[in-house]
């Protein structure tokens, strides 16, 4: 069997009772007469491993003296033969055609090259380059260079070496170095150093690199990524970001490949065959158990959902199993899912906004210009938008106070009067102090008929003690009740009890507490065993609500290592409606509070209408906290930028606002 030196974790196996001669005339009939019998062609050429089919096309040549793979190019069309005749070369050649493509005619299929060559191992790229010396006659390294440019052709000529390091043992001293050549390299540096960038992660070896990126990150704040996104561009950044998440987890990266050419309209079906194809004899098994991890669906479920006829059947047994049961780990998923839970409770990272006190900053300037821009007819709306989105909310709250001190009027009133819309929301909810912004939306949440829990639930989920207790002042003295009363009589049920114990702002803050980590997820584990509806809501309510963040991610933890179960998984499978809603927000939050907010920003974007609410609300409500952060995971995971989405989905002097709050093109 292929690949056997540690346990096998290919999907394709080598097919117990083989004998080329009878498999090669099994597909002569299939092909032989009008039409052909597709079924029994993809159900041989799927339980054959590599090797076989290999012996299979020799058989065919003897016996029938015709080449096979011309006659199933012959025989079949599109997707189908693409896949099919993908399977019938050897990997090293498959390589090769796949780069031969990607490098002939008009333009360069740039993804392919770094899938590729971010994702071999040195034997593998060996093979791939003497492969294409045989089936083209040309040298690949200069093909390559023919047809790239820049830093970009540097590293994949580098790559092309095939010499990264494959010593295990690791030297803490060059890792230091190393941590110290990237960083004085790209964020000390005015300008980038790229050539430090190209030798370190072309180089050295995947042990070495996942060190050195665990200290980048205790040593900088910065994960190693956002570095690299900062300080690189174009293709060359992304065959960087390609060359890390393979480090990493050669798994993760080709799972994440996979949901990304299924997810949204249309399939991107070269990538797709390329992976299954690919991968299928080396880690299959570990892309599903990812997979499964990551999407909350199988990989098989996907492909099912997402393809069709004989090119689905083909790709599901390549695929080689369904994983649906909802939220579950394999024993393996399980380790991976609890060592990134390691990491994240380590992880120091720093959250930035992308709204920060301006520089000079003269409140009577930008009062006057205000009063100008909106006195007489028409209103200057690009000049209020300049001033107010690059102002910080406590040089704000000066400019305010200097325009009733000159002008003896309320800034907040002319602003009512003279814009309108979309953008008088935002601009006006830029003018408040964050806690009577927090305060006003939710109370907007529930006021009129019917309730907006989902308001209620983002801000109540996500706010710190500091600032819950702030928005408590604050809600008192705007509306002269208290955010509870209101609340109690506003919400029913579990919701009520939760969203009342997150506005008591009694959340603990210290440490955590490893002990009685471990007794916290025992107690979730033993109440989703029960029959007891109730009970599991009220334990899981009185742990979210109360634990320190630090202290949740460490039962987080300890909850995957005895059930093999994500607690978010749990919460999706055991619950439903708003607490089911509210319970997942603190989860989220608690995991990754910027992703939290990315994914709720593209929601609100995504399908037919756009949900300005929300939009505006987590606009103005992180621009100073952690918007930068959350451009970040939102470029990571929807693989297209914040700007870009929000340039898409908005238009006019809200688009302006918008865009400037944004803060930039990733």
């Amino acid at each position: 069997m292929a690949n056997m030196g540690k346990r096998y974790r290919g999907s394709i196996t080598d097919y117990a009772d083989f004998d080329a001669n009878k498999d090669a005339e099994t597909l002569y009939t299939a092909m032989k007469g009008f039409g052909s019998d597709k079924e029994a062609i993809l159900e041989l050429i799927t339980s054959r491993s590599n090797k076989q089919r290999q012996e299979i096309c020799q058989s065919y040549k003897s016996l029938y003296g015709k080449d096979l793979i011309a006659d199933l190019k012959y025989e079949l069309t599109g997707k189908f033969e693409r896949l099919i005749v993908g399977l019938m070369r050897p990997l090293a050649y498959f390589d090769a055609k796949e780069i031969k493509d990607a490098v002939s005619g008009i333009g360069t299929d740039e993804k392919c090259l770094i899938e590729i060559l971010a994702s071999r191992t040195n034997q593998q790229i060996h093979q791939l380059v003497e492969a294409y010396k045989d089936a083209y006659e040309r040298n690949l390294e200069e093909d390559v260079i023919a047809d790239t440019s820049g830093h970009f052709k540097k590293m994949l000529v580098v790559l092309l070496q095939g010499t990264r390091e494959e010593d295990d043992v690791v030297s803490e001293d060059l890792v230091a170095q190393d941590v110290k050549d990237l960083y004085e390299a790209g964020e000390m540096k005015w300008g980038t150093d790229e050539a430090q960038f190209i030798y370190i992660l072309g180089n050295r070896s995947k042990q070495h690199l996942r060190l050195v990126f665990d200290e980048y990150l205790k040593t900088t704040g910065i994960p190693i990524e956002a570095s690299i996104r900062g300080e690189l561009s174009g293709d060359f950044e992304k065959l960087m970001l390609a060359v890390v998440k393979c480090i990493r987890s050669t798994a993760e990266y080709f799972a994440e490949r996979l949901f990304k050419a299924m997810k949204g309209l249309g399939t991107r079906d070269n990538t797709l065959i390329r992976i299954m194809v690919s991968r299928s004899e080396l880690d299959m098994l570990d892309i599903r158990e990812v997979f499964r991890t990551k999407y909350e669906k199988s990989l098989y479920s996907m492909i099912k959902n997402d393809t069709s006829g004989e090119y689905k059947k083909a790709l599901l047994k390549l695929c080689g199993g369904d994983d649906d049961a909802a939220g579950q780990f394999f024993p393996e998923a399980a380790k991976v899912a609890y060592q990134m839970w390691e990491l994240s409770a380590v992880a120091r990272v720093e959250l930035k906004g992308t709204v920060r006190p301006a520089p000079n900053f003269d409140p009577e300037a930008d009062a006057k210009a205000l009063r100008k821009a909106m006195k007489g007819l028409g209103t200057d709306e690009d000049t209020i938008i300049d001033i107010i989105t690059h102002r910080s909310n406590d040089q704000r709250q000066q400019i305010r106070q200097t325009f009733k001190s000159h002008f003896g009027r309320d800034l907040m009133a002319d602003l009512k009067s003279e814009i309108s819309g979309n953008l008088s929301k935002l601009i006006l909810g830029l003018m408040m102090p964050p806690a009577h912004y927090d305060a006003k939306q939710l109370k907007k949440a529930m006021e009129g008929a019917g309730t907006d829990e989902q308001a209620l639930i983002e801000i109540l989920a996500t706010r710190n003690n500091q600032e819950i207790q702030a928005i408590n002042e604050a809600y008192q003295e705007d509306y002269h009740k208290s955010l509870e009363d209101d609340l109690s009589s506003d919400t029913s049920g579990h919701l009520k009890r939760i969203l009342i114990s997150l506005a008591t702002a009694n959340r603990d803050e210290g440490p955590e507490n490893s002990d009685q980590a471990r007794e916290d997820a025992q107690e979730i584990a033993d109440t989703t065993t029960s029959s007891d509806k109730p009970s599991l809501e009220t334990r899981f309510m009185s742990i979210l609500c109360t634990r320190s963040y630090h202290h949740l991610r460490r039962v987080f933890q300890e909850f995957i290592k005895m059930t093999n179960y994500d607690v978010e998984h749990t919460i999706k499978k055991e619950m439903s409606g708003d607490v089911r809603d509210a319970l997942v927000a603190i989860v989220q939050s608690v995991k990754n509070k910027p992703l939290f907010f990315a994914d709720k920003l593209y929601k609100s974007m995504k399908g037919a209408g756009t949900d300005e609410k929300t939009l505006t609300r987590i606009m103005v409500s992180r621009s100073e906290t952690d918007l930068l952060n959350i451009r970040r995971e939102f470029i990571e995971k929807y693989d297209k930028s914040l700007h870009h989405v929000i340039e898409s989905d908005n238009s006019g002097d809200y688009l302006k606002a918008l865009l400037a709050l944004c803060g930039g093109e990733d």
